[in-house]
């Protein structure tokens, strides 16, 4: 492999990255998700303190029944936030009130939404709303819709299609009397859609979405092959100095978010945990491990390996924020962007440690993410613990951590021997 040849590689995937990086939906599905994390990261504090391992049956139990709403009111409903979040950006990117584009997108998900509930003996309850269809179960037809709604309250405000209130009208008022019509005409759209498939195929959206998209989705994301593929393309666009992740996760995130809660429903009912990858598997034993590409053995090597001046004060420059998997110092550094000499371990290692880390926890020989959502912040070994709720997770990490030095080595050596000679 040549520089020339990485040149007109560049050339032809380039435009491409840059298109799906820049393109509105994908950015308003990252904010959206954004928006959602700090009340996922809530709920998920709340589920570790209430699962700690060292608990009784009892004491979780107790726990569950005082604490437990924490968790109900922030990722068991984390459509709700998704859902408003896209409405809120997509109308900001037309220049709209983006409240507005919110709140309409949020009602008109709950339009198609049951406001019914089965219990274990079949009996139907009505009135209600269930906390899967808010959840895990919810997240397709939730983003579908708030896109759509969106879209339809952006068009029709754009066409012109409101109340004018006078000169003098206060700010807020004039904003509801504007935002009016448009809203009318997207909910009015959304009921009728609901009545139809209520009253003529006697189902709801949300079934037939999960059963046609949601499901066979979600069983591709949590693939092997799906999995490594997507890292591949993380790897390969960070080469060219794109950010693989934002481009990548904007579409695999809403899938892997599903995975976790459907964990986390799994894990709090005392059930086995129905999927290995997730969110929390990609952002713990990936990004966990000293940001994309898991960097963090490789500073390690430059400052406590390497003998050329150059390679420790890079890695020395790049250690505290690679603690925190924060590793564009070494990205850039290194660097590994359009660096040919350390291509083949940039791309290897993360799908090496990635396939190892699957195939030992479908033996069961290290426990799978639970659902927690940690955030990808937390030093490696600390994040594994919390992602777990176990020791082993932690030791994973330290495993994951020797299998990257043991890959990136001979290569790093290879670029420190030329830093040597020119030095």
């Amino acid at each position: 492999m040549n520089l020339s040849f990485m040149d007109k590689l560049a050339e032809k995937i380039m435009p491409l990255a840059n298109k799906l990086g820049s393109n509105r939906y994908l950015t308003v599905l990252r904010d959206a998700f954004m928006l959602s994390f700090p009340l996922t990261m809530f709920g998920s504090i709340v589920v570790v303190i209430n699962n700690l391992p060292f608990f009784s049956d009892q004491t979780k139990g107790q726990l569950g029944t005082l604490f437990g709403n924490g968790q109900n009111a922030t990722m068991s409903i984390m459509t709700i936030f998704v859902t408003f979040g896209i409405g809120y950006y997509l109308s900001k990117s037309y220049e709209l009130e983006g409240i507005f584009g919110g709140a309409v997108s949020l009602a008109s998900y709950l339009i198609l939404t049951p406001f019914v509930m089965l219990t274990e003996s079949g009996e139907e309850i009505s009135g209600v709303l269930s906390l899967d269809r808010l959840g895990a179960k919810g997240m397709f037809i939730g983003m579908i819709a708030a896109f759509v709604a969106a879209e339809i309250f952006s068009r029709v405000t754009k066409k012109g299609w409101m109340i004018k209130m006078p000169v003098g009208v206060p700010p807020a008022v004039s904003r509801s009397f504007a935002a009016l019509i448009p809203a009318t005409v997207t909910l009015f759209a959304f009921l009728i859609i609901n009545a139809v498939v209520v009253g003529v195929f006697t189902t709801n959206l949300h079934d037939v979405v999960y059963e046609l998209i949601q499901k066979p989705l979600v069983g591709l994301g949590s693939s092997l092959p799906a999995t490594l593929l997507a890292l591949f393309l993380v790897q390969f666009l960070w080469f060219f100095g794109l950010h693989g992740q934002i481009i990548v996760n904007s579409v695999m995130d809403p899938i892997w978010n599903t995975l976790m809660l459907d964990n986390l429903e799994a894990y709090k009912n005392g059930l086995e945990l129905p999927h290995i990858i997730s969110k929390a598997f990609m952002e713990t034993f990936t990004v966990g491990l000293g940001g994309s590409g898991m960097t963090l053995a490789v500073v390690i090597l430059l400052v406590f390996v390497m003998k050329s001046k150059q390679s420790k004060d890079i890695g020395k420059l790049a250690l505290a924020p690679g603690l925190f998997n924060v590793n564009e110092p070494v990205i850039f550094g290194l660097p590994i962007v359009m660096n040919v000499t350390i291509f083949i371990p940039w791309i290897l290692a993360p799908l090496v440690v990635t396939l190892f880390n699957y195939l030992v926890m479908a033996i069961g020989l290290f426990p799978t993410p639970t659902g927690v959502s940690v955030p990808w912040t937390v030093p490696i070994v600390f994040s594994g613990i919390l992602a777990t709720n176990s020791v082993l997770g932690g030791v994973l990490q330290i495993i994951d951590f020797i299998l990257v030095a043991i890959i990136w080595y001979p290569f790093v050596k290879i670029m420190d021997k030329q830093q040597l000679a020119m030095e």
